[in-house]
């Protein structure tokens, strides 16, 4: 199965990679679109991601998407000519929005703690004293402030920030965690300000990567709060203007709830768990931790999740053997009934509110980042791990690589 599956997903990895002509990040939105569009050659598909805003049917649901061709960098450039737009954090997220939105021509600067990632903000073209701040001189300086902070540190300094968000400015959001989470947070926004949520499903690495290559993250959107009258159209677009490629709305409550569902569950760490536990079961009864490894994690993300990708579980089952397809339908309603109590447990915690306590509490701690890096030690010195880095070195585009 393996053999077949790989070179099925080799040549979708080349497809998609001729599809992807890297440009300028500051070259107009409709450009990278139209940049996209020539060389891919895949004009139904395509055409239809410029388009903007529509009606599609998902999963027999009726939504409304919204796409970049609606706020063209003129428009968006507009929307915002007499706002600064202050980023709080330069942490993957604030970095890879930051970045996006500044090549995109608008007036942006940076709230940022001194030390490590000030210094990185500063290697990467931020000045201090004229787009590079402490954290509350840009919120005192910043007309729409995105609170890309940490979690914990947006609890922490919500005392003195909250006087600084004077009527008529913007309060942005990448996560709903802390209005949400209001009676643990204490942040409740004043009432004469917009509040505001973009959230990209990804991480900002992505965020960034995805902008200059002239493609787009998708993103969720929502509108807590309406002060202006115009919180809707502004936040679709400073949306498109950090790098989405659609977007479709949704509330704080759910963003956050499917959020941390999500993190907690298949995207982090459920496949960890399940990693783990096949690579277990196979050491155990005599694999070695090349042949575990390799049935366990690298098949899947090399070879069988890019398939998933492209099309569908269902086009990934039909380019595999037989055998395996069999092996697949047979197992998958065992293992959805083994783990959808562990699934009903985790939302329950997430929306009681339990998982938001323990996040506070442990990022909140003095050593929270030792022992940060304890944890991840662990993980990262285990044997499946450790058997992984070897196997990712005999990748032929990792030959000679260190």
């Amino acid at each position: 199965m393996a053999s077949r599956v790989f070179s099925t997903a080799m040549r979708a990895a080349s497809r998609r990679a001729a599809a992807i002509r890297p440009v300028a990040a500051a070259r107009p939105l409709t450009a990278l679109a139209t940049a996209n569009l020539k060389q891919s050659g895949v004009k139904a598909s395509v055409a239809q991601q410029v388009r903007g805003m529509k009606t599609l049917n998902f999963g027999g649901t009726e939504e409304t998407v919204y796409e970049r061709s609606d706020v063209p960098k003129e428009k968006l450039l507009d929307t915002f000519k007499d706002d600064t737009i202050a980023v709080l954090g330069y942490g993957p997220q604030g970095r890879g929005q930051a970045l996006n939105l500044r090549d995109n021509g608008v007036n942006v600067i940076i709230g940022q703690r001194e030390g490590k990632t000030y210094q990185q903000a500063i290697e990467e073209g931020w000045v201090p004293g004229k787009n590079l701040f402490p954290v509350l001189d840009a919120v005192d300086k910043g007309t729409v402030v995105m609170n890309l902070l940490s979690d914990a540190y947006q609890k922490d300094i919500w005392p003195q920030m909250k006087p600084l968000l004077t009527p008529g400015k913007t309060l942005y959001f990448s996560h709903g965690f802390s209005v949400v989470y209001n009676d643990q947070t204490n942040i409740i926004p004043p009432k004469d300000i917009d509040v505001i949520l973009v959230a990209p499903k990804g991480s900002g690495f992505t965020v960034r990567r995805l902008f200059q290559e002239g493609r787009g993250i998708n993103s969720s959107f929502a509108v807590y709060q309406d002060a202006s009258g115009k919180a809707r159209d502004r936040t679709v677009a400073l949306g498109i203007g950090i790098g989405s490629g659609y977007m479709y709305e949704t509330t704080f409550e759910k963003e956050v709830y499917s959020d941390l569902y999500g993190e907690r569950g298949v995207l982090m760490g459920a496949i960890q768990g399940f990693f783990q536990a096949q690579y277990e079961v196979l050491r155990a009864n005599g694999h070695s931790p090349s042949e575990a490894f390799n049935e366990t994690v690298e098949e899947a993300t090399q070879s069988l999740y890019p398939l998933i990708g492209e099309r569908g579980m269902d086009w990934m089952y039909s380019n595999c053997s037989t055998t395996a397809q069999r092996g697949a339908l047979d197992w998958w309603k065992p293992f959805h009934d083994a783990t959808k109590p562990v699934f009903e447990q985790l939302y329950k915690s997430v929306r009681d509110g339990s998982e938001t306590a323990r996040s506070l509490d442990r990022n909140s701690k003095p050593d929270y980042r030792e022992r940060l890096e304890e944890e991840l030690a662990e993980i990262r010195e285990s044997e499946i791990w450790r058997a992984g880095k070897t196997v990712r070195q005999l990748r032929p585009e990792n030959v000679g690589k260190n």
